[in-house]
C-alpha cells in the first residue's frame, strides 16, 4: 500500500468515527486513529475516561468495528494500542 493510499483509508476510518464521537464525548472519553497495518488491521487509541473504561471492550465490537468495518470493508479488524484491546 502506497503513502497516498494508506493516508487516504486513516482519513476514511476517522471520518467513519466521527459518528460514535458523541456518544464517547457524553462520558468524557474519545478515540484516535493511529495507524492501518499492512495486515488492513486499523490501530486506535482509546483516549480519556474510555483509557480505563470497563466497558471498551463492548464499545470496540459493537461500536468501533461494527461502524468502521461496515464503511470499510477493506479493514479486517480494529485494535486498540492502548487499554482495552479485544
Amino acid at each position: 500500500m502506497s503513502v497516498t493510499e494508506k493516508q487516504a483509508l486513516l482519513e476514511k476510518a476517522d471520518k467513519a468515527l466521527d459518528d460514535l464521537r458523541p456518544h464517547l464525548k457524553v462520558d468524557g472519553g474519545n478515540v484516535e486513529v493511529v495507524d492501518i497495518t499492512e495486515a488492513m488491521i486499523l490501530q486506535i487509541k482509546w483516549l480519556g475516561n474510555c483509557q480505563s473504561c470497563s466497558m471498551s471492550a463492548m464499545t470496540m465490537r459493537a461500536g468501533i468495528e461494527q461502524t468502521v468495518m461496515g464503511k470499510m470493508p477493506e479493514i479486517l479488524g480494529v485494535e486498540a494500542v492502548n487499554g482495552v484491546s479485544v
